[in-house]
């Protein structure tokens, strides 16, 4: 069984984000660049079933510019057999991404897709839904437990409810939850031998793939600052400002 492993590189989650003077986007100049957490979740899960033998191959793609060839080295280094770099330098969105992922999966034919839920800089949760969709790829997302048996994946979810349990044909897509693993580190000598295993690329246009942005990023600004707390000396204090400084409570 091969394994498609989903890869993208964002600002790393301890780097304190800016935004541009003139409010266009995000300041990336000098910026520690990661493999999104969940992703890293999504390999992590492929290694494992490559490691339990009922994965042979697990491939990682990554979409965007040439420096993302860093991240692929990291999936590599934690356990992946080789690499896929689409390479273009146009900014990605969701269904674009999805897009490029059901080119590729129609090249390598998977029987199972693993994505991150969403990716920590935009927050959209809309690929792994969107490339099962156009794909026609079963899907089950916030994936907590995976096992595959007989053709199919049984996976349990996280809802808002609690956890559901459902049993989906392979090829399939799943995305990873938080709860799914916690994802090892890549040993030296597993980062030497990233270094030698194989890394395709191709570009949207030999997948024959549109990806020109649908939406426009009209403007980007940092979250208002926040007032400093009081602290207070009784309940009847809270109250008061509750109800006539916060106005809360009637």
């Amino acid at each position: 069984m091969k394994v498609l492993v989903g890869v993208k590189r964002v600002v790393d989650y301890n780097v304190n984000i800016r935004v541009l003077s003139d409010n266009s986007g995000v300041d990336l100049n000098n910026v520690k660049m990661s493999v999104n957490p969940f992703d890293e979740i999504a390999i992590e899960e492929a290694v494992r079933l490559k490691e339990a033998g009922t994965a042979d191959e697990v491939v990682v793609v990554s979409i965007g510019q040439s420096n993302c060839q860093e991240q692929i080295r990291t999936a590599l280094a934690l356990g992946a057999d080789r690499g896929i770099l689409v390479e273009t330098d146009e900014t990605m969105q969701p269904l674009a991404i999805a897009k490029v992922l059901k080119a590729v999966v129609e090249k390598e034919s998977p029987e199972l897709v693993i994505v991150g839920k969403q990716a920590i800089d935009d927050d959209n949760s809309q690929t792994g839904q969107m490339l099962a969709a156009i794909a026609g790829l079963s899907q089950a997302t916030f994936a907590s437990n995976v096992e595959i048996a007989d053709g199919k994946a049984t996976v349990t979810r996280e809802i808002d409810g609690g956890l559901e349990t459902i049993s989906i044909s392979l090829p399939a897509v799943v995305t990873t939850d938080l709860r799914l693993n916690e994802p090892r580190y890549a040993s030296l000598p597993n980062i030497m031998k990233a270094k030698k295993k194989p890394i395709d690329t191709y570009t949207p246009e030999d997948l024959g793939v549109d990806v020109a942005p649908r939406l426009s990023v009209l403007k980007v600004e940092p979250p208002p600052q926040r007032q400093a707390g009081i602290i207070v000396e009784t309940a009847e204090d809270l109250v008061d400002k509750l109800r006539n400084e916060a106005k809360v409570i009637p």
